[in-house]
């Protein structure tokens, strides 16, 4: 399961260190793409083959709603040290330039800016959102 919040920067050359804890969990080849969040979402591959068992039961016309999803999708494999090359085209899309903040979330992880992750986690985090969500949870 991914959990915990982990702060990182991006160099020069637009790599960013996946945090130790889930490069275990991710193996060796993810996939980083889109969500409808100012984020990117970090799939490891066996979430990343259920989606795409369930686009292979989708009509054409259904699929091409998320073609977007794919087309900025990248296949990462961490280097010696760590990190993963994020492209420029995502980052410019969510606003990573720096600071970046790489969030589990359960299932997959979230890679932030910084700054943009404050305001979010800030939003959310008051005692009613925990209530709701632990409520749908069952808890």
């Amino acid at each position: 399961m991914f959990t915990g919040t982990y702060h990182h920067t991006i160099d020069a050359k637009g790599r960013m260190f996946v945090p130790a804890r889930f490069r275990d969990l991710l193996g060796k080849e993810f996939y980083v793409t889109i969500t409808p969040e100012q984020c990117l979402q970090i799939y490891p591959q066996d979430r990343w083959e259920a989606v795409l068992d369930k686009l292979r039961l989708m009509t054409q016309q259904e699929q091409r709603k998320l073609r977007q999803l794919f087309s900025k999708a990248v296949q990462c494999v961490p280097d010696a040290q760590g990190r993963i090359q994020i492209p420029q085209e995502l980052r410019d899309r969510v606003g990573l330039v720096k600071d970046v903040t790489v969030v589990g979330t359960g299932l997959q992880a979230q890679i932030w800016d910084t700054e943009t992750w404050k305001s979010i986690e800030e939003m959310e985090d008051d005692s009613e959102n925990i209530e709701k969500a632990m409520e749908e949870l069952g808890f």
